[in-house]
């Protein structure tokens, strides 16, 4: 198994068509991509995984960081014998999808809202982590185990985001490793003709990240919808689809 983690996949489509390989967000899994996989499958050979952490597939047995599942997503590819794969990734897989694409032979990459860029935080956003942490070393002292862990819990649903609250082990410490990650460094090394697809309403991975990514990335073209957010794929199914149609167009009859 890659990386030696048991991982669930799928693999669908037109076994003669280019090998596609989806990466779905943060708490998301393959069947996030249903909307627009279905047209896809026509024509491409899909590759869609449920990342480690997520889905059916086991969480990591240590705390990684876009590196590791970059590896893992290397071994995988290896393992299937996947050529020059297009990578289609959303959110978190898009960082992993920058990665691998900075230092591998990619055919084409395209970003659906992707993160990659570490935010900027604002002060009040360092003061609720810092009371959060000092609170887990205070409130024992005070309060006794039970109590404290009752009292920790409720400040950890007060400051922390949805994503960090709904996660649990192992998948919290790798979201805080993942999310302080900054890729900028990666997107000058990268080849493939890239298509960037955002939501003009997103707010976990702004426009203005996908405008960033679209001067630092060589080949680099930007759809922004309307009236979407940071799922852009599922509120606007149809335009998506039409938007992957005509870039992946000259890619459809196959290897």
């Amino acid at each position: 198994m890659a990386k030696d983690v048991n991982i669930h996949f799928t693999v669908t489509g037109n076994p003669n068509g280019k090998s596609l390989v989806l990466l779905h967000g943060w708490g998301s899994d393959l069947r996030t991509f249903d909307p627009i996989a279905a047209p896809l499958e026509k024509k491409f050979k899909l590759y869609k995984i449920d990342l480690p952490g997520f889905g059916k597939s086991d969480p990591p047995k240590k705390v990684w960081g876009i590196e590791d599942y970059t590896v893992f997503l290397e071994e995988f590819v290896s393992e299937h014998t996947v050529k020059s794969p297009i990578l289609l990734a959303h959110s978190f897989g898009g960082r992993i999808a920058l990665l691998y694409a900075s230092r591998n032979r990619v055919h084409k990459l395209i970003l659906i809202d992707a993160a990659g860029i570490k935010p900027k935080r604002k002060l009040n956003y360092y003061i609720k982590v810092y009371a959060y942490k000092l609170s887990k070393r205070a409130f024992p002292l005070f309060l006794g185990k039970e109590k404290a862990k009752q009292k920790i819990n409720q400040t950890r649903e007060q400051t922390g985001s949805a994503d960090y609250n709904q996660a649990s082990g192992i998948m919290r410490n790798i979201l805080v490793k993942v999310v302080n990650e900054d890729l900028k460094y990666v997107m000058p090394k990268i080849e493939a003709p890239t298509l960037l697809i955002w939501g003009e309403n997103d707010t976990a991975t702004p426009v203005k990240d996908a405008q960033y990514m679209e001067k630092k990335i060589k080949d680099c073209g930007l759809a922004i919808l309307k009236n979407a957010g940071h799922f852009s794929f599922l509120d606007k199914a149809y335009e998506v689809n039409l938007i992957l149609d005509n870039f992946l167009q000259a890619d459809k009859t196959g290897e």
